[in-house]
């Protein structure tokens, strides 16, 4: 059998390794377009390599209290992720590197790094395992399509090479058009529009930028209009918001943001709380320090910067005092804890935004195999599928677990 891999990538490179460890007689090609394998591993982490997450915060099973759903991880493609995982789950993938050598340490966010911090040291071992696998890499070799033969199998077109047939093709790359994929694949396979789904938000307000390198470690944040809602630490930036709840709602929303221009309505619930619920804590600060300027008591988890802007959003004097607050400025002081506005003009560039959402419609495939339906032998893995999660390691986790998943049912 003789099987070509497209793509030099994450998932390119452990699927070409997983099928030849399976199956050592086989014949496996990986084409890479570019000059050399695992460009964008390199740089991943900050070139760090945040190579997957424990995963202690998920629900991997369903729903547990105190947990994420899979689908608030996975976006997209949440139901074909927790078949994957089955395969290769993010303990067997940390297994895995540490039997090469690599020795991984896992943050108190759970991302899970390499202890030498050192992309490099990933894209090396990965490079000498292909090597010892006997994998057969050509750089340098743009495929300009797949066409499938009329007897079987797969015809790989590279310009100025010929007899590129191959029984099986796994397909891994993606990500940035929809219409350079869709002239990849044979004629039937429906690609999802390509957009970024990782990036900050640009906004327009003066008062929220001059505030820039404030950290709120617990706030919510959504868009008017629309259920995309993202929890966690976020950052204020001279050009808007940054930060893992920012990014979670970019994931979520980056359709709509696309559709939308990257405008709309950002509200920020300062506290991650309810109306009520800031309305008491108002209350009981107004009850306990009646005498005391509010400017001087903020919320827990809201610098004294931050608290004197609120005040100022809310239409409060600076020199108010809590006895003074009066309940129609309760109302104002609790809507802009939990639902202050604010424009969004933009998205701004993250320096890991080589994620994007969009790629091989998933109702085409079998979930289970990563098998396109209606071409027997033509898989998917990795970028070349429409998944695609937040931050944290876990968009690696995918390239790993379907590439896996591709090379067990390809080895069955």
């Amino acid at each position: 059998m003789k099987v070509a891999v497209i793509g030099g990538g994450a998932a390119g490179c452990f699927c070409a390794i997983a099928l030849k460890r399976r199956l050592p007689e086989i014949g496996v090609t990986l084409f890479e377009s570019g000059p050399k394998l695992l460009a964008k591993v390199a740089v991943t982490g900050g070139g760090r390599c945040n190579l997957t997450n424990s995963f202690r915060d998920v629900a991997l099973g369903g729903q547990e209290p105190g947990k994420m759903r899979l689908e608030e991880v996975y976006p997209r493609g949440a139901q074909l992720m927790r078949r994957a995982l089955r395969v290769l789950s993010p303990a067997d993938t940390q297994r895995w590197w540490e039997a090469e050598g690599v020795r991984l340490t896992t943050q108190p966010d759970q991302c899970v790094f390499p202890v030498s911090q050192d992309a490099m040291q990933i894209v090396r071992t990965l490079e000498r395992e292909l090597r010892e696998a006997g994998v057969q890499v050509c750089l340098h070799a743009p495929v300009e399509r797949i066409e499938a033969l009329a007897e079987g199998g797969f015809r790989v077109e590279i310009p100025g090479q010929a007899g590129n047939d191959f029984d099986k093709v796994v397909v891994t790359v993606g990500g940035s058009s929809q219409q350079k994929l869709q002239r990849l694949l044979p004629e039937g396979v429906a690609v999802t529009p390509c957009v970024p789904s990782l990036f900050t938000l640009k906004v327009d307000d003066a008062g929220l930028r001059a505030l820039m390198g404030t950290v709120v470690e617990q706030a919510a944040l959504s868009l008017a209009g629309t259920k995309f809602r993202a929890r966690g630490t976020l950052l204020l930036t001279d050009w808007g918001v940054s930060g893992p709840a920012t990014l979670r709602l970019s994931s979520y929303a980056a359709r709509h943001l696309a559709e939308s221009g990257y405008t709309g309505t950002l509200l920020v619930d300062w506290l991650d709380a309810d109306e009520p619920s800031a309305r008491e804590w108002i209350l009981a600060a107004a009850a306990a320090n009646p005498r005391k300027m509010a400017a001087g008591t903020p919320p827990d988890g809201i610098t004294a910067r931050l608290w004197q802007h609120l005040l100022r959003r809310a239409g409060l004097r600076e020199d108010l005092r809590w006895a003074e607050l009066g309940s129609k400025g309760a109302a104002r002081l609790a809507a802009t804890l939990t639902a202050d506005a604010y424009p969004v003009t933009g998205r701004a560039r993250f320096k890991e935004e080589f994620v994007t959402c969009g790629g091989v419609d998933l109702a085409g495939l079998n979930i289970n195999t990563l098998e396109f339906k209606k071409f027997p032998g033509l898989y998917f893995a990795g970028e070349a599928l429409d998944v695609d999660a937040v931050t944290g390691g876990f968009n690696l986790q995918a390239a790993w677990s379907t590439a896996a998943a591709v090379a067990a049912h390809l080895a069955f």
